[in-house]
């Protein structure tokens, strides 16, 4: 067993350091090999990727990354663990540590404009903001997105219309990548031990979303509008935000095959794409 997942090693490792950690930050580290090997894995990293990990934490994953990875970029957010990690990550000349937070990143000029495979550990407080913002604006520069977050969030993701837990990020995620929860983490193996369960995801953004929305601004004020009434009808939610009368937006639902008297957390991801393509054509100037 490595020493990074020993906890004994971890607490002597941090005191020595002299931190205490922060749960704002998710600061749970996982200390279990086989779970690290499993997320490595599941990234298909090959002698030549980059691999762009969020919240390294003490360096166990990151080492894993670099063994397979060309070169390895690790954003930590805790200024405290600089050090940490680079005493840990010593003997590896293909790591990158960058002091800095994901929402603040900009990506294009870190990374170039080549792809990049990314590994992230979410905290859930800054999971969804996250997805939002790599999705709609970043996802031809990630080929594969693993990522380890909450279970109730890893869920979310990949709910189906209808659910409690379809919303908002499950229609983001899925129109813009496909979307898999791979397997569950418990509580057992991290230190230390979280009050939740977590679970690993797997994104592959396309470049080309498959559907056709006319504009993906207008798809994405649908899709938000939809859902902050979410136990409303789609008719009113929509009246609410776009200056068409209902008449007019029961015509284009029509038009769409969809009846928007429906509420909009039965909408599938397709249902939402076809009614965004005719609000677009029909709204645009």
């Amino acid at each position: 067993m490595s020493k990074l997942t020993n906890p004994g090693f971890v607490t002597q490792l941090l005191s020595s350091h002299g931190i205490r950690l922060r749960k704002k930050w998710g600061q749970n580290f996982l200390v279990d090999e086989n779970i690290l090997i499993k997320i490595v894995s599941a990234a298909e990293i090959e002698c030549g990727d980059h691999v762009l990990e969020i919240g390294p934490g003490i360096g166990a994953l990151t080492r894993e990354l670099a063994l397979r990875a060309d070169r390895v970029t690790a954003l930590e957010i805790d200024e405290r663990l600089i050090p940490v990690l680079k005493e840990t990550l010593a003997e590896y000349d293909n790591i990158t540590i960058i002091r800095q937070d994901a929402m603040d990143v900009d990506y294009p000029g870190l990374l170039g404009d080549k792809p990049v495979k990314l590994v992230a550990n979410m905290p859930y407080n800054v999971a969804t903001p996250l997805f939002y913002r790599w999705l709609k604006q970043h996802r031809q520069q990630f080929p594969v997105m693993v990522c380890m977050l909450q279970k109730e969030v890893a869920q979310r993701i990949v709910a189906k219309p209808g659910s409690k837990e379809y919303g908002t990020l499950s229609v983001v995620c899925q129109f813009a990548a496909k979307t898999e929860l791979l397997f569950t983490v418990p509580r057992t193996v991290f230190f230390p031990r979280p009050e939740i369960s977590s679970a690993v995801v797997r994104l592959r953004p396309d470049a080309a979303t498959q559907y056709d929305v006319g504009d993906e601004a207008v798809f994405f004020r649908v899709v938000e509008a939809v859902f902050s009434q979410r136990r409303k009808m789609a008719l009113n939610t929509l009246h609410a935000v776009f200056p068409l009368s209902k008449g007019e937006l029961t015509e284009l639902g029509a038009e769409a095959d969809l009846d928007l008297a429906r509420r909009g957390e039965t909408l599938s991801v397709a249902e939402f794409a076809n009614l965004s393509r005719l609000l677009y054509n029909k709204t645009a100037v």
